[in-house]
């Protein structure tokens, strides 16, 4: 068997480290022994983004924020589904992610991050949200393995009643707030429909193919 080298490693602020570790061409961030992400799986997180706008309609000049940067899988399905006018926000909590996708990971993330439509902030992207009234016309959440804070302690307020409104606020109307998510939740997807919009739970592929493992990905529209 290939043995799994470690790369790099990245500190949370609430304690805790991500590791990116590599076995032969393909490359893992872990959090424990919770594998967060894969460069093998990618499907959903392209999913994330091509449901979401298409769900916009081909509105015009759409500005969309994105949560969490990963391997770049979402930012790089976005571009590819955006007209040359959009504009792309990245909300990313770790410096190092970010150095990341400009260094060992640069072949997964292209030119995406040198794309004029694109412009990462490193930041909470709570705050992003919260300072924001029909800023965005999609919201694009992958920051943590389900709606709790698995990562971030403080991301559990992206889930809860006021996490909720604030991003149904930020939203333009007919906007999308998207999350994506390892596993179905029922308590959550009730919790979107009291905070004013309309849901839909999708399931998807996380190969992107016909088999493999599901995910789940919620399509809230601001009413």
């Amino acid at each position: 068997m290939i043995p799994l080298e470690l790369i790099d490693t990245a500190d949370l602020p609430d304690g805790g480290t991500l590791r990116l570790m590599r076995r032969g061409q393909d490359f893992m961030i872990l959090f424990g022994r919770n594998e967060l992400m894969s460069s093998r799986l990618r499907g959903s997180e392209e999913a994330l983004a091509t449901l979401s706008y298409a769900r916009l309609g081909g509105r015009p000049h759409p500005h969309i924020l994105v949560g969490g940067l990963g391997m770049g899988f979402t930012l790089r399905a976005a571009l590819a589904a955006i007209p040359a006018d959009a504009r792309i926000t990245v909300g990313e909590l770790l410096p190092k992610i970010v150095e990341w996708a400009k260094g060992p990971l640069a072949h997964l993330f292209g030119d995406s991050l040198d794309d004029p439509r694109v412009a990462v902030e490193v930041r909470d992207v709570y705050e992003l949200i919260a300072g924001s009234r029909a800023a965005y016309d999609a919201i694009l959440l992958d920051v943590d393995n389900g709606p709790d804070g698995l990562i971030h302690l403080a991301n559990d307020r992206l889930y809860g009643k006021e996490g909720l409104r604030a991003a149904h606020a930020a939203l333009r109307p007919g906007g999308v707030l998207a999350i994506w998510s390892a596993y179905p939740d029922k308590p959550f997807t009730d919790r979107l429909g009291r905070a004013g919009f309309q849901v839909d739970e999708v399931k998807v592929r996380a190969t992107g193919g016909r088999k493999g493992a599901h995910h789940v990905i919620w399509l809230a529209i601001r009413s």
